[in-house]
């Protein structure tokens, strides 16, 4: 069975085969480790944004193009097998990536190579792979002191590690962004202490939030295309119903802190992300059907007024 960074490798070798065709520029560093500019100094591209989503997964998840109901602007739909693996062990930005000035979390599988998360102890689940992919949301490209060092937290050679790196303004970066409604959705249900290993699918619809000039624009944009958009349908066997005492708290209207674009409130709360109430970080609406008893439930509503006045009417 391939392993998370091998599924990501065969992404981010098709990246590599088609970086012309999918506007993005492939660099090697002096110790041979190669990053794929998706969006910093290169264009970018919708189908890079869906490759570096699906890179991101490791492979177990899909992601494809539609238009979104309501607001006929384009939209992702992802899909994700075995969402506890693909979402928290892969996608989910938990390393957080520092050196010198540069900051960056990473996301992608080569964090279950170095596992220095608490999530892994939980999910029990560690990988060894001859080749790491990593992903950064980064206006900057990351310094090459710091992927020798991821390299070898991952036990690869550095000629085998490959980084991703999209700016949060950017086509790449914003499909990549919005392609985690799954993925919010699976790490709300592990931080209300519900076992993930128990969700057998996942599939979310997301819009993909216009492509402004400035990050902090583009941050709140992107984070109210989940909030206020982001629709998720998880099937899952919980034999002991476990589920039932939570689900009302899975999407973000549960949040005190719901109802404000994104963006004001982060203004709010002076620019620090960490004092966002963490619930807040989750799909719009999420539905629920639990195989081992039968029962069906929705809970939340997307919120298509918010999203049209802060995208349109400007």
């Amino acid at each position: 069975m391939k392993t998370l960074n091998e599924g990501a490798y065969e992404r981010v070798s098709e990246m590599i085969e088609k970086s012309h065709e999918l506007g993005i520029s492939v660099i090697k560093t002096k110790t041979g480790s190669t990053v794929l500019d998706v969006g910093i100094g290169s264009n970018g591209s919708y189908e890079a944004g869906r490759l570096f989503a699906e890179a991101c997964m490791g492979g177990f998840g899909e992601v494809s193009f539609g238009v979104y109901p309501g607001l006929s602007i384009p939209s992702v739909t992802v899909q994700v097998a075995n969402p506890a693996v693909a979402c928290l062990a892969s996608q989910y930005a938990g390393w957080a990536l520092k050196e010198g000035d540069f900051f960056a979390l990473g996301s992608g599988p080569a964090r279950s190579l170095y596992c220095n998360e608490p999530l892994y102890s939980v999910l029990e689940y560690k990988e060894t792979s001859p080749v790491a992919v990593l992903a950064i949301e980064s206006s900057i490209l990351p310094p090459e002191s710091l992927l020798d060092s991821i390299s070898r937290k991952c036990d690869v050679d550095p000629r085998d590690l490959y980084v991703l790196v999209a700016p949060t303004n950017s086509l790449a970066g914003a499909v990549q962004i919005v392609s985690r409604v799954v993925e919010t959705g699976v790490h709300k249900l592990f931080e209300l202490g519900y076992d993930t290993t128990m969700l057998i699918h996942g599939y979310g619809i997301c819009p993909i939030s216009p492509t402004p000039g400035d990050f902090m624009t583009a941050m709140g944009w992107t984070n109210d295309a989940v909030l206020y958009g982001g629709k998720v349908w998880f099937t899952l066997c919980d034999k002991d119903s476990a589920i039932d005492s939570i689900a009302e708290k899975l999407p973000s209207a549960s949040s005190k802190d719901y109802g404000l674009p994104f963006s004001e409130l982060f203004k709010r709360y002076n620019y620090d992300f960490y004092q966002v109430d963490p619930m807040l970080f989750s799909p719009a609406s999420v539905s629920i059907n639990n195989i081992a008893t039968g029962r069906w439930q929705n809970f939340g509503r997307e919120n298509l007024e918010l999203l049209r006045r802060e995208w349109f009417e400007q």
